[in-house]
C-alpha cells in the first residue's frame, strides 16, 4: 500500500467532509480493504492500491473540470468542497470487499508453468454499482439529491442501465455529468487500459 496516497486521501476527506457520520464512514473504510483493493480485475488500476489511486485521480480530475470558466459561469456548476470530495472520493466505495485474489497457471519467462495471482470478483452485496455506493454511504451520512445522482450515474453511458435515464440524470443533475467525465478521464487517460 502507498502510505502517502492513503495519507493524502484521509487528509482530503477530513479537511472537506464534515457532515454527521463522516468519521464513522472513514473508520469503516480504514478497517476495510479500500486502501489496498484494486480498481478493477484487469483494466484500470488492477493492482494493489488501485482503488485508492483511482479515487484520488477522480477527485483531482473533478476539481480541475469544475474550475473551468464554462463550468462555473455558463453551466453554474458551483459545488462545495465537501460535495466535490464526497462524490469523487466515495463514488467507487461499492468496491470494498469486492475483489479477491485467486491463482491460475501461466508460463514464466523460462517457459515453466507456475501459479500466478490475479484478481477476481466476489460480490457479496450484488446491488449494482453506483447505486451500491449510494446505499453504503447513506448508511453513514445523508447525501443531497444531486450527490446521490452523481454517484449513482458516475459510470455514464458505459454502464448497463437505460440510456434515457442516464441522459435525463445528466440533464437534471450537472454534477452527475461532471463526475462521469472525471471518472472517464482518470480511467482512460491517467490509469490506462487493460493490464496484461
Amino acid at each position: 500500500m502507498n502510505n502517502s496516497l492513503k495519507d493524502e486521501f484521509v487528509a482530503i476527506y477530513r479537511e472537506n467532509i464534515k457532515r454527521d457520520g463522516a468519521e464513522k464512514l472513514l473508520d469503516y473504510m480504514l478497517k476495510s480493504d479500500f486502501f489496498i483493493a484494486p480498481a478493477s480485475t484487469r483494466f484500470h488500476g488492477s493492482h494493489e492500491g488501485g482503488l485508492l489511486e483511482h479515487s484520488l485521480n477522480v477527485y483531482h480530475c473533478l476539481k480541475d473540470y469544475l474550475e473551468r470558466e464554462r463550468a462555473k459561469n455558463v453551466y453554474n456548476m458551483n459545488y462545495s468542497e465537501e460535495t466535490i470530495a464526497l462524490c469523487a472520493l466515495l463514488h467507487d466505495i461499492c468496491k470494498i470487499n469486492f475483489y479477491k485474489v485467486d491463482y491460475r497457471n501461466a508460463k514464466n519467462d523460462a517457459g515453466q508453468w507456475e501459479k500466478v495471482p490475479y484478481y477476481t470478483i466476489d460480490d457479496t452485496l450484488p446491488y449494482g454499482h453506483g447505486e451500491k455506493s449510494v446505499y453504503i454511504i447513506s448508511g453513514y451520512m445523508r447525501l443531497s439529491r444531486e450527490e446521490a445522482f452523481a454517484i449513482r450515474y458516475h459510470m455514464g453511458f458505459s454502464g448497463i442501465e437505460d440510456k434515457n435515464s442516464i441522459g435525463k440524470a445528466f440533464e437534471m443533475f450537472p454534477l452527475a455529468f461532471a463526475l462521469s467525465v472525471a471518472d472517464m478521464e482518470a480511467t482512460y487517460y491517467l490509469e490506462g487500459g487493460e493490464q496484461k
